[in-house]
C-alpha cells in the first residue's frame, strides 16, 4: 500500500528570471506550511546566489504578481512558479534609473507600467515616496516626449490599488493633465486615453479636487476628441469623463445636460459614437456602458417636473392649460367688429378635452407621478404638432361620449407610462449596457417619443373600439406596443415611428396568444407535469370510450358500396344497450328504421377483428373502385353464415367514432387520429383546471429533496 501524501506538500517547478544565464529548472516540493523565506533562501542555495532577501517568487499565469503569504494559498501540484527581484528590490532599481541618461528612464519606466498593476509592488513603490517622483517627471517631460505615455499609464495604475488618496493630489498636477486634453495640438493616443481616466477618477474619488477638473474642462472641448478620433477606447474614456461630472457636479448638472443635448454637441456623439458603436470590440461593452449610463442621467434631468405636483398658484401651468383648450377649440380668424364674441362654454371644452376634473383641469395633475411632465409633453405635442393635435381632439368630439378617447386622461397616464418604461429616476447601475440609439438622435427627445405615441394610443382605442371602461385595457396594449418597439433598438425616431405603428393592436393580441400558448406548452414539458399527465391518461381514455359506446348505441345510417341492388342503397346498424349484440338493417333512405322491422343480430363475442381501407373484402371487388377507401371498415365474423359485415362511413367523424368503439368492445387500443385529439384535448383542460390554485408558482423541475430522518423517534406523546 502506498503511503499516504501530505496534503500541505504540492509539487511544483521554479524557473531563475532574476540573472541573464540560463540555469536548470528546479523541480520539487513545496510545503505550504513553511515560510516563504525559508523555501526562497533554499533556491539560491541551490543556484548558488547570495542575499535571498533580495529574491522573491512570482506567478506566471493567469497574471503576473508576486507570491506573499497571503495569496500562497493559490501554490497548487503542477504550478510553475519564477524567482525574480524583490518587489523593494525593483522598486529601488527603478528609482535610481528614473534619475539617469534619457534611455535608462525608459526602460525603467517600461518596467514600472508592466509592475504597477502588481499591489505589493506598489505598496513598495509608493512606500519610497515613488509617487512624488513619478509627478516630477511627469512635470518635467515634454507633451511629445515618448515617456509621457509610460508615465500616465503607470501612474493610473498605481492610483488604482487605493494605497494613495486622489485628494492628495496638488492642483498643479491636475491642471499639467487637463492640458494635454486642451491642447489643440494633436497628442498621443494613450497619453490622451490616460488623461481622460485619471481626471475621471479625480471626479469620482476627491470630495475636494472635483471642482478644480469642473473649471479646467468643458463640454466642447471634450466632444471635440469625439469627433477628431475614431478610437473606440477615446470615445469611452470622454463619455466616462462627462458621465462623472454630471453625476458629481449637482450646481452644473442642468448646464452639462443642457450642452449635451445642444444639436451640435448632441449630434457629434449620435454619428462618431452611437451609429458607429459595435459590441463585438474590445472596449465595446464598456463604451456601451457609458452610453446607457449618459442615456440615463439626461432622461433623469425629467424626474424633478416628474414629482412636481400642480400649484394652483402657478400662473404658467393655468396658462398651458388655457392654452391647450384655445389651440384646439379656437379658430385664428379675427372676429368682426361690432359683433361681441360668444364666450365659448369651457367646461364643455376641457370635458372633451378628456380632463377628469373639466371645472378645474390642473386638479388632474395633482398626482405624482407624472405631476407637472404631463402637462410639459401636452402643450409641447399642441404646439409642434398642432395639425395632429387638433385632430385627435376634435374626432374624439364627434364620437359617443362612451366611446370617445380622454385626451388629457391618455396623456396624463402615457406620460406616467413613459416614465416608467424608461426608469427615469432611477440611479444607473454599474453592470447596466442597454442603451436606446434613437435618444440620441432629436434634442427633444422624451417629447417627441410621447409625440408619436399618444397619437398611437389614439390609433389602438378605435382598432379595439374600446369604451370608457376599456382605459386600462388599451393602455396596457400600448404598453406592450411601445415596450417591443424600443426592444428593437431603431437607430431614429422615425424607425420607431414606423415599427409602433405596424405592431397594431391585432398583432399584440397574435403574439400574447402564441407566448401564451409557448408558456402552457413549456409548462407541459414540467416532470410533475408529465407524471400528473400519465396519471390522468387512464381515466380520460376510460371516459372517451364511454362516449364511444354511446354514440354505436345511439345507432347510425351507412351507405353500402356502389354495384350493389338500388334497393339496399343503405344500412342501419346500433349497438345493443347491454352492449352485448349489433343489430342491423338494410333499407331505403330513412333517418331510423322503427322497432317493428326485422334486424339482423350480430354477437360481439362472434367478432373476429375489424378491418379498415383496403382491407375490407367490399373495397376488393373491382366494382366498387370508385368508393371512398378511407372511410370503408368491416366486422369480420367467426360464422360460416356470414363471413363480414361491411360499412361505408358518411363522414370521417361517423368512421372513427364506430373503429374506435368496435375495438373498445374487444379491449383493444382506440386508433383513431379523433382519440389522440380528444385525449390532448381533455388532459389539458383537467390539467389547467387542477392548477387553477397553482397560478403564478413556478413549477419545479424536480420534487423536493426528502428531509433526513430524525435523530431518534422517542417523539410520541404520552397522554398524563
Amino acid at each position: 500500500m502506498a503511503p499516504t501524501r501530505d496534503i500541505n506538500v504540492v509539487k511544483l517547478a521554479v524557473e531563475m528570471r532574476a540573472m541573464d544565464s540560463k540555469t536548470v529548472p528546479f523541480l520539487g516540493e513545496f510545503s505550504l506550511q513553511d515560510p516563504l523565506a525559508a523555501f526562497i533562501a533554499e533556491l539560491c542555495v541551490h543556484w548558488k546566489v547570495e542575499h535571498p532577501e533580495n529574491f522573491a517568487l512570482q506567478y506566471t499565469e493567469p497574471s503576473v504578481y508576486y507570491v506573499t503569504e497571503k495569496n500562497r494559498s493559490k501554490i497548487k501540484d503542477g504550478t510553475v512558479l519564477h524567482l525574480v527581484f524583490s518587489a523593494g528590490k525593483m522598486a529601488e532599481d527603478i528609482l535610481l534609473k528614473l534619475r539617469k541618461t534619457p534611455d535608462e528612464k525608459k526602460d525603467a519606466l517600461e518596467k514600472l507600467v508592466r509592475l504597477s498593476s502588481d499591489p505589493t509592488f506598489a505598496n513598495e513603490f509608493i512606500g519610497k515616496h515613488g509617487m512624488s517622483f513619478l509627478i516630477t517627471c511627469l512635470e518635467m517631460a515634454k507633451q511629445d516626449s515618448p515617456m509621457l505615455p509610460l508615465i500616465l499609464s503607470s501612474f493610473l495604475e498605481l492610483m488604482d490599488h487605493g494605497i494613495m488618496s486622489w485628494d492628495k493630489l496638488e492642483p498643479t498636477f491636475i491642471e499639467r493633465v487637463a492640458m494635454y486634453i486642451n491642447t489643440p495640438t494633436p497628442v498621443d493616443m494613450r497619453t490622451l486615453n490616460s488623461s481622460l481616466t485619471i481626471l475621471e477618477n479625480i471626479v469620482l474619488n476627491s470630495q475636494r479636487k472635483y471642482t478644480i477638473v469642473e473649471k479646467q474642462v468643458t463640454i466642447p472641448k471634450l466632444l471635440n476628441h469625439i469627433s477628431s478620433n475614431k478610437k473606440g477606447e477615446i470615445h469611452q474614456a470622454v463619455l466616462a469623463l462627462v458621465n462623472a461630472l454630471i453625476q458629481k457636479s449637482e450646481p452644473q448638472k442642468k448646464k452639462w445636460c443642457a450642452t449635451l443635448t445642444n444639436r451640435q454637441h448632441r449630434t457629434i456623439i449620435y454619428n462618431n459614437v452611437v451609429l458607429m458603436h459595435n459590441e463585438s470590440t474590445s472596449s465595446g461593452s464598456d463604451l456601451a456602458h457609458q452610453l446607457y449610463v449618459l442615456e440615463q442621467l439626461l432622461l433623469n434631468q425629467y424626474e424633478e417636473r416628474m414629482n412636481t405636483s400642480m400649484d394652483v398658484n402657478d400662473q404658467d401651468a393655468t396658462e398651458k392649460i388655457k392654452e391647450l383648450r384655445k389651440i384646439a377649440f379656437e379658430s385664428d380668424g379675427e372676429v368682426p367688429s361690432g359683433i361681441t364674441p360668444r364666450r365659448p362654454e369651457y367646461k364643455k371644452e376641457y370635458k372633451k378635452l378628456g380632463f377628469k376634473n373639466d371645472i378645474n383641469p390642473a386638479q388632474d395633475f395633482k398626482d405624482t407621478p407624472p405631476g407637472m411632465l404631463a402637462l410639459d409633453n401636452m402643450i409641447y405635442f399642441a404646439r409642434n404638432h398642432t395639425d395632429q393635435y387638433a385632430k385627435l381632439v376634435l374626432e374624439n368630439c364627434y364620437r359617443a361620449d362612451s366611446h370617445e378617447c380622454p385626451f388629457g386622461r391618455a396623456s396624463i397616464e402615457l406620460t406616467k407610462l413613459l416614465c416608467e418604461i424608461l426608469k427615469i429616476g432611477d440611479v444607473p447601475t454599474e453592470q447596466g449596457q442597454s442603451y436606446h440609439p434613437m435618444f440620441f438622435s432629436h434634442d427633444c427627445m422624451f417629447e417627441e417619443l410621447f409625440s408619436i405615441c399618444i397619437v398611437l394610443l389614439n390609433k389602438t382605442w378605435k382598432e379595439m373600439k374600446a369604451t370608457t371602461e376599456d382605459f386600462s385595457k388599451v393602455v396596457s396594449v400600448v404598453k406592450e406596443q411601445i415596450k417591443r418597439s424600443i426592444f428593437k433598438q431603431p437607430s431614429t425616431l422615425d424607425e420607431f415611428k414606423k415599427e409602433i405603428n405596424n405592431l397594431t393592436y391585432a398583432g399584440i393580441a397574435e403574439i400574447w396568444r402564441q407566448e401564451r400558448l409557448n408558456n402552457e406548452e413549456q409548462e407541459m414539458q414540467a416532470p410533475p407535469i408529465k407524471e400528473l399527465r400519465r396519471a390522468l391518461e387512464p381515466d380520460i381514455l376510460e371516459l372517451i370510450q364511454q362516449h364511444r359506446l354511446r354514440f354505436l348505441v345511439e345507432g347510425t345510417r351507412f351507405k353500402i358500396a356502389r354495384g350493389v341492388r338500388a334497393k339496399d342503397k343503405f344500412r342501419y346498424c346500433r349497438l345493443s344497450p347491454n352492449h352485448k349484440f349489433l343489430h342491423y338493417v338494410d333499407g331505403d333512405e330513412k333517418s331510423a328504421p322503427s322497432l317493428d322491422e326485422q334486424f339482423k343480430k350480430i354477437s360481439i363475442a362472434d367478432i373476429k377483428s375489424v378491418v379498415t381501407g383496403k382491407e375490407c373484402p367490399h373495397m376488393k371487388e373491382k366494382a366498387v373502385k370508385k368508393n371512398p377507401v378511407n372511410l370503408a371498415f368491416s366486422v369480420l365474423l367467426d360464422s360460416t353464415e356470414t363471413t363480414s359485415v361491411d360499412f361505408v362511413a358518411p363522414d370521417e367523424r361517423t368512421y372513427n367514432y364506430w373503429v374506435d368503439g368496435l375495438n373498445a368492445l374487444h379491449r383493444q387500443t382506440m386508433p383513431s387520429p379523433q382519440t389522440s385529439a380528444d385525449l390532448e384535448i381533455l388532459l389539458n383542460m383537467e390539467i389547467k383546471l387542477r392548477l387553477l390554485d397553482a397560478e403564478g408558482v413556478t413549477i419545479p423541475s424536480s420534487p423536493p429533496p426528502i428531509p433526513p430522518p430524525p435523530p431518534n423517534y422517542s417523539f410520541c406523546y404520552q397522554l398524563p
